[in-house]
């Protein structure tokens, strides 16, 4: 691939991200046939009770948000239009449009996709008189250009079987999701972009309504969420629009760049703003010389769009992003939380020993010369400085080091910096590393990703053995009592020690768990005083 292809980080992250009965149902639940009705703020639902001793029942396919389709697209979602029969809760709902690439790289069949996405699921075992029950909101990765919250792996009966109401949701994505342009801006008072997030915050908002009819505490609610899950989990809790929605923040490998970060106008200090980005693929897309209108952007097909867009380059490849100085992202992100201006609320975030080999795959380098390249284009003059940070002699060497840099720059740069932000708050933070390198793959190492399958309890494969499950079992424990009390502690779990600036204390979960202090300490400092030259 060619250098600029490799900077379109969106592109290439989601070409190769892989993954991810209520309470007050159970006096009309019939469990020999094997449903289960509940009344909601618009009307009533039939799930599927799937196991009848346990009570463990699933809403699939639950409207959040009115169809974003026609003169919707492209605004911020609106309320779904009530119901009077009881609606299906049994099929998964249409997932947000997006280019085959991850069901071909994960082996899944797509989904039927449309424009009308907006769904999320509900696993509850919550029973009648039971305390109500901490809320984990499950936001899938995919480069905010792919993947739904159906994937498999993203099951939530383990969850649910360990006293959590679990929920998944389908945002926008790609430019449907987050398009920044000058001619949306103007018709809805001067922003925008940033659609995608906004859907997050209505499913939140839904969560907030409607949560205890399953069994779930609306005031324990804890987001989670990895790779653009995790980019979503730092927008959230950096959002001003979330504050009261979100009492707990899980981020894993938060996929937070030079360039996924942009002002809605003028520049950041590196790259062109969200407009910027906006026009020149509205260009791509209508014509060089055509007048771009939000008329004529609605007018797009959905499929053209989707299709035009994954191919890149000349036909308007589009990085989707966090765009700030808007209503959701008032400044960056990242100031945001070294400024402890993000919501004061527990977190846990962490990042892969190997986040890099999964798209190192997809793009390898033999040269030096070739990384030096690839550097230039994202941090210019500053280039020099980031490869003596990386130093190789070898192919093999190079490697190793494009691997390291992936994973610094990509992913553990901006978890830190997340983890930094909390010394200015008063809620706790916890860093994990997880090193456990997957059996099925032992090649990619302790990759971006690997852990999903612990965390849901859903590994699958010959290669697992007592090991995984033993780990499987420690993290999804960690999870849940995180959820129930901020601090993920107890029960004779290995202790966990809190994050602070000083120590940088963090936990690892691999073959073996054991904590450590400062990791990559050294050379994310060295990044974080390059980038503010």
């Amino acid at each position: 691939m060619t250098t600029h292809r490799f900077r379109d980080a969106a592109s290439l992250l989601a070409a190769t991200s892989v993954l991810a009965v209520g309470f007050l149902i159970a006096s009309s639940a019939n469990a020999a046939g094997g449903s289960a009705v509940v009344d909601i703020d618009t009307g009533s639902l039939r799930g599927e009770v799937l196991d009848a001793a346990s009570g463990l029942t699933v809403y699939r396919g639950i409207p959040f948000a009115a169809p974003p389709v026609g003169d919707q697209r492209w605004k911020a979602p609106q309320p779904v239009t009530k119901w009077s029969d009881v609606r299906g809760a049994t099929e998964f709902g249409s997932i947000c449009p997006q280019s085959p690439v991850l069901a071909m790289m994960t082996g899944e069949s797509l989904p039927e996709s449309s424009e009308d996405c907006l769904f999320l699921n509900v696993w509850t075992a919550a029973g009648e008189g039971d305390d109500p029950r901490p809320v984990m909101v499950w936001i899938h990765g995919g480069g905010l250009s792919l993947g739904w919250s159906n994937q498999v792996g993203y099951d939530g009966s383990a969850f649910a079987r360990k006293g959590v109401v679990l929920v998944s949701i389908n945002y926008r994505l790609g430019p449907l999701g987050y398009l920044a342009h000058p001619a949306l801006s103007r018709e809805a008072g001067g922003e925008s972009g940033n659609y995608g997030f906004l859907d997050q915050i209505a499913a939140l908002q839904w969560v907030e309504r409607n949560i205890a009819s399953f069994g779930g505490d609306p005031d324990n609610v804890t987001i989670f969420g990895e790779s653009a899950g995790g980019t979503s989990v730092h927008a959230l809790m950096a959002s001003p629009l979330a504050a009261g929605l979100i009492h707990r923040a899980i981020a894993e490998s938060p996929w937070v760049t030079d360039t996924n970060i942009r002002p809605l106008r003028g520049e950041n200090g590196l790259h062109g703003s969200a407009e910027d980005v906006g026009v020149a693929w509205a260009a791509a897309m209508l014509g060089d010389g055509a007048k771009q209108t939000a008329e004529a952007l609605r007018a797009l097909d959905a499929g053209t769009i989707i299709t035009r867009t994954a191919q890149g380059g000349a036909l308007g490849g589009y990085e989707p992003h966090v765009t700030f100085g808007t209503d959701f992202m008032p400044q960056s992100s990242e100031d945001r939380y070294t400024a402890g201006k993000q919501n004061d609320i527990p977190l846990i975030a962490g990042t892969n020993r190997n986040e890099g080999t999964m798209f190192m795959a997809f793009q390898p380098l033999t040269e030096r010369a070739d990384f030096l390249e690839m550097l230039k284009g994202v941090y210019g003059d500053q280039a020099e400085e980031v490869a003596k940070l990386y130093p190789s002699k070898s192919a093999e060497e190079l490697k190793v080091q494009q691997d390291r840099f992936l994973t610094d720059t990509w992913f553990l740069r901006g978890t830190r910096r997340m983890l930094l932000g909390m010394d200015e708050v008063s809620s706790p933070a916890f860093q994990y590393f997880f090193t456990r390198v997957n059996p099925e793959n032992p090649a990619w190492g302790a990759h971006h990703a690997a852990e999903l399958g612990y965390v849901f309890n859903t590994l699958q494969g010959e290669s697992y053995n007592e090991t995984d499950d033993r780990l499987a079992a420690l993290m999804i424990d960690y999870w849940v009592q995180f959820a129930r009390t901020g601090d993920p502690n107890g029960s004779g779990r290995p202790a966990w020690p809190e994050f602070d600036g000083d120590r940088q204390a963090y936990l690892e979960l691999g073959d073996e768990v054991k904590t450590g202090t400062g990791l990559e300490r050294e050379i994310n400092d060295r990044l974080e005083a390059i980038r503010g030259q």
